[in-house]
């Protein structure tokens, strides 16, 4: 039997972890979670424990403990940096792990995110990446003023008009991820010249109009920003439900999926590669990688005894989209080697509690991971798609 391919391993960031109790742990730095030395931190622990990527989570309205609106609850983190000027500040601080950003489609502009996500893949290298997310919450669209949205029922997925709304933002989320690649390619590579001795710095003719006309945009370009360093940085999307793993099956290169065990997770996988025949990208390889909440410490019972503190702290039992595991290092090894055989291509992982889990991951699964030879001794490549295995593509409107 052949042994399976090395795994694809990530932190997702978010305050100080994702249990909402989390800022109170110990350990934790709440004071210090607007300040770019927190995650700079985290950033270098992370390469240290050489991941592939770090997502930044972000939205445009607080958090809640409510999936689609406010909440008013002063006992847990409300308010965040911005999750893209993050990663710049944090970029020429690394130097090989990747940057991906979470953006919201549904309120932004396409144009801009296409020139900020440039701009962090020249200031880290080539090694940025964009989560492309979409937002159904009320007061979000309050804060914007130009278009409103329904109030829904979280449980009502099944609702036509639920389903509708659904279909209607991602698919606005496609023709953003769309909008921006086209800009992204809008330079071809040699489009600067450079040359003193002529005059010219730029080739006029290698300059493209994208004349992008949709149901949702109408955008002309190009671009201001040359064509990034690695061709297109990485897209991801998360994937809950038929409509988003259509957004990542035609749209992106990772999908976020959120299996409970390993039979939904090839389940998922299957339903993503048929989308994905679908869209006409059967040759392309889109990386489907599980999310999982993390509580770990190097004896099992420390690790479900701190989950419990940390519900009582927040007054009720944590749970989350995707599946909750608390053990050791070494379980959680055995926890993914055993998913990995559902054709996922690795994990992201969220730490609970940052930074203890976080240090966990990158000083305890890494090594336990490295010794059953499930996961790289060293970087291998200097940029998020070399990592990822991910050709650099060509200019699409280069002759």
């Amino acid at each position: 039997m052949s042994r399976p391919s090395p795994l694809h391993l990530a932190v997702a960031l978010d305050g100080a972890g994702w249990h909402p109790a989390a800022w109170r742990e110990p350990l934790a730095q709440p004071a210090d979670l607007l300040t770019p030395g927190y995650w700079a931190g985290l950033a270098a622990e992370a390469e240290r424990g050489l991941l592939d990527f770090v997502t930044i989570e972000d939205s445009l309205g607080l958090q809640s403990s409510r999936r689609l609106e406010p909440d008013r609850r002063t006992d847990q983190v409300r308010g965040r940096l911005d999750a893209a000027l993050i990663a710049a500040r944090i970029a020429p601080l690394t130097s090989r792990i990747g940057l991906i950003p979470a953006v919201t489609a549904t309120h932004t502009e396409p144009f801009h995110v296409s020139k900020a996500i440039a701009t962090l893949d020249y200031v880290s290298g080539g090694r940025a990446g964009l989560r492309v997310q979409v937002s159904a919450r009320p007061d979000e669209a309050a804060l914007f003023g130009r278009r409103t949205m329904p109030r829904i029922c979280v449980t009502g997925r099944d609702d036509p008009a639920v389903r509708r709304l659904a279909a209607g933002l991602f698919g606005e989320a496609a023709d953003y991820v769309e909008v921006v690649r086209r800009l992204w390619d809008s330079w071809e590579d040699d489009a600067e010249i450079r040359d003193r001795a002529t005059g010219r710095f730029i080739d006029r003719r290698k300059l493209h109009y994208i004349d992008f006309v949709g149901e949702h945009f109408s955008v002309k370009g190009p671009s201001i920003t040359p064509r990034p360093p690695q061709g297109q940085p990485v897209v991801a999307a998360l994937a809950h439900g038929t409509e988003a793993c259509r957004l990542v099956a035609r749209s992106a290169d990772v999908g976020f999926v959120t299996p409970r065990d390993a039979g939904q997770a090839r389940d998922i996988v299957a339903e993503v590669r048929r989308e994905q025949a679908a869209a006409g990208r059967a040759g392309e390889t889109v990386h489907l990688v599980a999310d999982l909440v993390v509580f770990l410490a190097d004896d099992a019972a420390a690790a479900v005894a701190r989950r419990a503190r940390l519900d009582d702290l927040a007054g009720y039992p944590y749970t989350a989209d995707a599946a909750v595991f608390a053990g050791t290092p070494a379980q959680l090894a055995d926890l993914l080697q055993d998913w990995q055989a559902s054709g996922l291509a690795g994990f992201r992982l969220r730490p609970a509690a940052i930074p203890g889990d976080l240090v966990h991951i990158t000083t305890g699964l890494v090594p336990e991971l490295q010794r059953r030879g499930a996961f790289r001794h060293q970087y291998q490549a200097s940029t998020l798609r070399g990592l990822l295995g991910l050709p650099r593509p060509v200019n699409r409107y280069a002759a």
